[in-house]
């Protein structure tokens, strides 16, 4: 059973790390209730945490987290010990604190732009998170912690990215960047993409001269007319002497 929980959750963290950019160190915000379950059945988080998500972590909470311990009084004086040892993140509302639950909502904004995972008991806590894209979540089932598979949103939301019809959060992230080192801002983006105007200019002059007229074609030269004959020139032959032609002469004494 520790095997197949081992692998369902290597596999869970390998789609959070190529579809939603986690790296290592994970930081997982946990609340109160993920604390009193912990001492309840005797989970070490600090220990067992970074062997189930076999990397290293960050544990850490927030200021409203404490505070709503404070307010529950002794029964979970051991929880807030516990959640007292772990880095707490600033929030929005160190002056008027409230509820846990809505607190880390906010942390996550709307799209988990931080990364972080979220440790927590609180069912309407849950709810909530499954609405956000690419927020792994953890809860202690039977002495165990589990990592949570990828909620539908997440799924819709990877979907979408291959059919092209949003940009994942990594691809947001490497456009900015590319932005900044170029200095190009959204003002300027924005700029570029209007067409300009053509202002009216005047005729150019050479183009509203008349055009020159060609010149008569000569005639094709007339052939020889098939009644006329060409004339036909004949080498005269040379006469031989008269010799020849009477014999030979006769000799007189």
């Amino acid at each position: 059973m520790k095997i197949k929980r081992q692998k369902q959750a290597k596999k869970t963290i390998s789609f959070y790390k190529y579809n939603f950019n986690f790296r290592e160190p994970f930081q997982i915000l946990i609340d109160g209730t993920f604390c009193q379950a912990a001492l309840k059945n005797k989970i070490q988080i600090k220990e067992q945490l970074p062997k189930y998500l076999m990397g290293e972590v960050q544990l850490c909470t927030t200021n409203c987290a404490l505070k709503e311990l404070e307010t529950l009084g002794n029964q979970l004086y051991g929880a807030k010990i516990i959640l007292q040892r772990f880095q707490v993140r600033k929030c929005p509302h160190f002056k008027n604190p409230v509820s846990a639950s809505e607190c880390l909502l906010s942390m996550l904004e709307e799209t988990n732009p931080h990364h972080y995972f979220v440790a927590t008991q609180d069912h309407s806590l849950t709810a909530g998170l499954k609405k956000i894209p690419g927020v792994p979540l953890l809860y202690i089932v039977l002495n165990t912690i589990v990592l949570d598979k990828p909620s539908q949103e997440s799924l819709d939301h990877v979907q979408a990215v291959q059919l092209g019809e949003l940009v994942s959060p990594a691809q947001q992230q490497s456009i900015r960047s590319l932005k900044e080192e170029q200095g190009i801002s959204n003002k300027d983006g924005e700029r570029r993409g209007k067409k300009r105007k053509r202002k009216q200019s005047n005729p150019n002059p050479l183009s509203c001269l008349k055009k020159k007229k060609k010149g008569v074609p000569t005639p094709p030269l007339k052939k020889a007319e098939s009644g006329e004959k060409k004339r036909s020139r004949h080498k005269k032959r040379k006469i031989v002497g008269a010799q020849d032609t009477d014999g030979p002469a006769v000799r007189n004494n």
